[in-house]
């Protein structure tokens, strides 16, 4: 029983935004012995999991989405060292390479994304922001990606979606991973025309997208 509290104090604490607190729940989860995997799986991540479903039916907000996403990393740096001692690692569902294209400099969709990705159990390297095509490819290369996801904001950056798509193919690349695009001048049908394989509007669908194309 003592534990189940915890665990929905941990889920409260990534509802409610709170880092400090995420922090102090993992800390106090590993001192009672409970195993680092188990503590995210039961705890923080169904509060993840709320905060993505508000967000996807409007009565959540962006900010309410990144303090979210804060109290989970804070949460999960927390257990790191743990795992690390007892070199387990959480099931893995895919690994994704992600980023705002080149000459692009928005940020805040595609950290979201990012973040509802690790959190759902994704291995993820964000590459940040303005990330040309050779960018991408070291990492799909160095990671071995099995999908890529490419943010942009503007219609003179989107173009450049396209730019990687093409790259992959150039290097060999497009059969071994996914591709999916998002941002305001994207959508299906801009995907379908520049060969990427699907198109998120927003974090919550994004995780879902990835889910299927992967296969989880």
């Amino acid at each position: 029983m003592a534990d189940e509290r915890l665990f929905e104090d941990m889920a409260k604490a990534v509802i409610d935004g709170l880092p400090d607190r995420a922090r102090e729940l993992a800390e106090a989860a590993l001192q009672a012995g409970i195993d680092p995997l188990e503590t995210i799986d039961r705890g923080f991540k169904p509060g993840m999991d709320v905060v993505g479903d508000g967000f996807a039916n409007g009565e959540l907000f962006i900010p309410d989405l990144m303090m979210s996403g804060e109290a989970m990393k804070a949460a999960i740096a927390a257990l790191e060292p743990e795992m690390m001692r007892r070199k387990t690692q959480r099931q893995v569902m895919g690994r994704v390479v992600i980023g705002t294209v080149q000459g692009d400099i928005h940020e805040i969709g595609k950290t979201l994304v990012a973040t509802m990705l690790a959190a759902n159990g994704f291995e993820v390297r964000d590459l940040g922001v303005n990330v040309s095509a050779e960018q991408f490819l070291d990492a799909v290369r160095d990671m071995d990606a099995n999908v890529v996801g490419m943010s942009a904001l503007l219609t003179t950056t989107i173009l450049n979606q396209e730019v990687v798509v093409n790259a992959l193919e150039e290097a060999g690349l497009r059969d071994r991973v996914k591709v999916i695009v998002g941002g305001v001048p994207a959508g299906p049908e801009w995907a379908k025309d520049i060969g990427a394989d699907a198109y998120a509007d927003n974090a919550t669908e994004a995780v879902e997208v990835v889910k299927r194309l992967v296969g989880a």
